[in-house]
């Protein structure tokens, strides 16, 4: 961004507000990390700050036909197909989203705080990454170089559950560095489980829309595994989560099929990747060249590569708690389990 300034001249400089001095000095530290430990590029990304006029950089639209979980893709020269569509203000998505609710389709926008360009052009550290805490900070950094470092045409699935684990696991090794505790457990598992009430939602979903039901009879159901997702919500939170209202954010706009598309998109692999770190000794350089290894292969042969990796971890899962990394990897055909003993629900 032209606007952007070298974090290094903010940090010497006697005008800067101490507190976005503090941020950035972290900031910095998390980015150098990232190339020297975590073998993400070293390059200028994420070294320039750019103070942004707005809330947030981007924001994604999804979209999704009315009886269908399969995404409306967007292709473009470099990046190929994804599975949503960035626009740089609300106003502008919201007036496609408008165009596309009259064609019947289903659509959600989703805030965005951060973006890569792939290597591309520098992306600079931008005011919308500092909404959250430094953690989040250093995982977003994590996250976005992670797509510079690898990038698969045509597969959002693929690419955003790579830059995740990246991301995640990249901070469980952060915070180790600085002599730290691991990200607070309860909360991955409440993320977890909020997770695994949508994937469930979206498995139920699947089975209509690919049934041989009438549209109408999918209609009723969808409208009904919506209202359980509700009802379903409304009970975990109150018997396990002290009423948390971490998540009810997402429910504040009426639930539909592109509502549930991030959490596919962001999460399918998670456990995947997580899977072939262990294989590849827990080294960053041999976890890099397995997975490019996978862009030469056909996309069949790639997801029944990927489902061997999520059978193995599954397999893990049922004879111990957390793994060795510390991830929790979950099914939707498991029981939720909460942190208060007891409080178990099946919601399947």
């Amino acid at each position: 961004m032209a606007l952007s300034v070298p974090i290094v001249d903010l940090l010497e400089s006697d005008n800067t507000d101490p507190v976005l001095k503090a941020r950035l000095a972290e900031a910095l530290k998390a980015r150098q990390f990232a190339s020297n430990v975590l073998g993400l590029p070293d390059n200028a990304s994420y070294t320039r700050y750019s103070a942004l006029p707005r809330d947030y950089v981007l924001w994604n639209l999804f979209v999704a036909p009315e009886l269908s979980l399969e995404p409306v893709q967007h292709c473009y020269l470099f990046t190929g197909c994804l599975a949503y569509k960035g626009y740089f203000t609300p106003e502008a998505a919201q007036a496609a989203a408008q165009q596309w609710r009259k064609q019947g389709m289903d659509v959600f926008i989703g805030d965005i705080p951060a973006y890569s360009t792939l290597g591309w052009y520098d992306d600079p550290l931008l005011s919308s990454m500092l909404h959250w805490d430094d953690d989040y900070l250093a995982l977003t950094l994590f996250h976005e170089l992670a797509h510079q470092r690898f990038y698969l045409k045509d597969d959002t699935a693929f690419n955003e559950s790579f830059a995740s684990f990246v991301g995640s696991e990249g901070l469980r090794q952060w915070r180790s560095s600085r002599g730290l505790a691991p990200p607070d457990p309860a909360l991955e598992q409440q993320q977890a489980e909020f997770t695994q009430l949508v994937m469930a939602t979206r498995e139920r979903l699947q089975a209509v829309y690919t049934s041989e039901r009438p549209d109408a009879a999918k209609r009723k159901a969808k409208e009904s595994a919506f209202s359980r997702l509700q009802m379903d919500y409304q009970q975990w939170k109150s018997d396990c989560w002290d009423n948390s209202p971490r998540f009810d954010g997402w429910f504040a706009e009426a639930l539909n099929n592109a509502s549930l598309l991030p959490f596919g998109l962001y999460d399918q692999w998670v456990p995947a990747f997580a899977m072939l770190f262990e294989q590849t000794g827990r080294d960053w350089q041999a976890f890099y060249q397995a997975v490019e290894r996978m862009e030469n292969v056909t996309s069949t042969e790639r997801e029944h590569l990927m489902l061997g990796l999520l059978q193995a971890a599954q397999k893990i899962d049922q004879s111990r708690p957390p793994d060795v990394t510390g991830h929790r990897h979950f099914s939707s055909q498991q029981p939720i389990r909460t942190r208060e003993t007891g409080c178990i629900e099946e919601h399947l």
